[in-house]
């Protein structure tokens, strides 16, 4: 996924629509909805690799072919040895010696040529199964491009890196070997009872006396065992949700002293993947000696009725150690298939969670049209808005912002300041109501070109891994090194960038901790400024520094905030004073507006936080 994809994913983080977690994850799931289904669109994804499967099956069946043959031409060397062996007896010529190196020859041969089409078979195969599940993966990232927000809200990252991952892998293992074992086990299966006729009729019905009772123990066991491997591959998915979680607020962890819980969690987690798992495999698991005590039973009967026909001179001895060689050889496959039968199971569960999010509903299809801001008027009208269905968090709000002034949004924790925000940005979609920049409204414009005019400075600053250079050219691709650094300057940042050992090009690491908080703010707040959006949003971004920071991060913002339209989300409203229009909300509505004196004034909801803040 793309850094500006996460970037995005990022912002959502401050907004105040539903978060998810182990729990919302937990509730989620349930029985495999359509195996037969999951399957065939699974499958369906081999259809651009037509070609490829057909010289696959083609190698499939000429392996088959020369393996099967096999047996039938050593049971002519064992005749050939037993017939030299009564002749020596009896005083004739003795064994063929040549004969029988003709048989070795030939026997080589076959053996040779079939191994080099199970090669070419298996080569051609895997390269079908990487590419099929390179094309899944590729549809699955852009499905994460498309989906919206509240997505991500609902379910945890891990799970949804868990579905990217181990399920991928997982249906990637059961393409690349269990498809060419089936292919090959059918080709075998049909082939050798072929072959088994053309030896004894008889014999090859007792031999599949015991196929009926292989193929029910096979449905029987498979059915059971399905529902397993789907709740393993879920709970798989839990633990690396909880996993991802606490590494990512591991200090928050250690600060609550949440070691306990979170362990108890861990192990909660853990112990149902356990069960889930050890279930699924014990469960598959009695396929295979079930199946080889049924075929163990056909092979005695094969050899009491084998040794009758030959002692009654009505089948070679050469034929009936091939037989027993094709009843091997049948079985082997029956054996394969419940195999792959077992592998198919986890594989089919992995793949339903990939289509279910393949299948989640899309951001809002945009139109076509591009938005270019000059003036920077924003107006909301009659916006309505719902997280979830009938859960109203925005009600009937109407605000008109003049072009190049500074509204300043407060009020308390969940009034609906960052959804506002977000509104703006379409990271989420209006119930009703209509927001237009300079008269056009933002629904008929493409998400790209709206979000190209605007810039964010937010509480939870977002650098990736890279250097200080990089982090700020974010803001611009297209700037060069002299751009970064009059944004640097105008951001207060390039004094302490200079004084760091490689300056400029200073590597932040993942978490970019080797840097201050302070630091990492004004790096965002250059990045808004080389970005020169025509109107800005500001979100508590000096609401986690120290005093003198805020002062730098003020004159930065000071300076970012000239010639444009400002909307700035704020709790210390000492930051605000200056804002041409202040807007308080409670509860999705917006209580009271005006500039800081008048709404001190009014002695209202403004004026208890005021004294809240200052008071004494």
């Amino acid at each position: 996924m793309s850094a500006k994809n996460d970037d995005l994913k990022k912002v959502t983080q401050s907004s105040s629509g539903p978060r998810g977690g182990r729990h919302s994850l937990m509730i989620s799931g349930g029985k495999a909805k359509n195996f037969k289904g999951t399957l065939k669109r699974l499958l369906s994804y081999l259809k651009p690799r037509r070609a490829r499967l057909i010289i696959v099956l083609l190698a499939a069946i000429l392996s088959a072919v020369f393996t099967v043959l096999s047996p039938k031409v050593l049971g002519m060397a064992t005749t050939k040895i037993y017939e030299g062996y009564l002749s020596l007896k009896a005083g004739g010529d003795g064994i063929d010696f040549k004969y029988i190196l003709w048989i070795v020859v030939i026997l080589a041969g076959l053996y040779i040529v079939a191994s080099l089409f199970s090669y070419l078979m298996n080569y051609l195969m895997a390269d079908v199964a990487q590419l099929t599940v390179f094309d899944l993966r590729e549809e699955i990232n852009d499905k994460l491009e498309r989906l919206p927000l509240k997505y991500y809200d609902k379910n945890s990252h891990g799970d949804i890196l868990s579905r990217v991952t181990n399920d991928i892998d997982t249906v990637a293992n059961t393409l690349q070997q269990s498809i060419t074992q089936a292919i090959t086990a059918v080709i075998t299966i049909v082939g050798v009872i072929a072959m088994m006729f053309s030896i004894s009729w008889l014999l090859t019905l007792v031999a599949l006396v015991t196929l009926p009772m292989s193929m029910v123990i096979v449905k029987a066991i498979t059915k059971r065992s399905r529902e397993h491997f789907r709740k393993q591959q879920k709970e798989i998915g839990s633990l690396n949700g909880h996993v991802e979680e606490m590494i990512t607020g591991h200090k928050v962890v250690k600060l609550f002293n949440y070691e306990k819980k979170s362990i108890e969690v861990f192990e909660e987690t853990n112990e149902l993947l356990y069960e889930a798992g050890w279930k699924a495999q014990f469960i598959s698991g009695i396929i295979m000696p079930s199946l080889t005590f049924v075929s163990n039973i056909g092979y005695v009967i094969i050899a009491v009725v084998g040794g009758i026909l030959v002692t009654r001179g009505a089948i070679s001895i050469g034929n009936i150690q091939a037989f027993i060689q094709y009843s091997q050889q049948f079985n082997r496959p029956i054996l394969q298939t419940a195999n792959i039968a077992n592998i198919i199971q986890s594989a089919i569960a992995a793949a339903e969670r990939i289509f279910e999010v393949l299948d989640e509903d899309e951001i809002i299809v945009e139109k076509d049209d591009l938005l270019t801001v000059d003036k920077g008027h924003v107006e909301f009208k009659n916006i309505i808005f719902e997280y979830e269905k009938d859960k109203v968090i925005i009600n009937d709000l109407n605000v008109d912002v003049k072009a190049g002034s500074t509204v300043a949004i407060v009020g308390p924790t969940g009034a609906g300041k960052t959804t506002l925000v977000n509104l703006l940005l379409r990271f989420y979609e209006l119930k009703s109501g209509n927001i237009l920049v300079d008269g056009k409204d933002i629904s008929t414009v493409t998400r790209g070109s709206l979000r190209d005019n605007f810039g964010m400075v937010l509480q939870d600053t977002w650098l990736f891994n890279g250097s200080i250079m990089d982090n700020i050219k974010y803001g611009n691709e297209f700037a060069n090194e002299e751009d970064v650094y009059k944004a640097a300057k105008a951001a207060r940042a390039d004094h302490f960038i200079r004084t760091l050992p490689n300056g400029y090009d200073t590597v932040l690491n993942e978490e970019a901790n080797n840097i201050s908080q302070g630091q990492k703010q004004l790096i965002t707040i250059a990045r808004a400024i080389l970005k020169d959006p025509s109107i800005l949003i500001l979100d508590e971004a000096t609401s986690s520094v120290d005093t003198k920071t805020e002062v730098d991060i003020q004159r930065a913002m000071e300076e970012l905030m000239k010639n444009r339209t400002n909307f700035v989300i704020a709790h210390r409203l000492s930051t605000i004073k200056g804002a041409h229009n202040i807007l308080v909300m409670e509860e999705g509505k917006i209580v009271e507006q005006g500039s800081h004196n008048e709404l001190l004034t009014k002695k209202g909801h403004y004026f208890n936080l005021y004294n809240s803040q200052f008071a004494n």
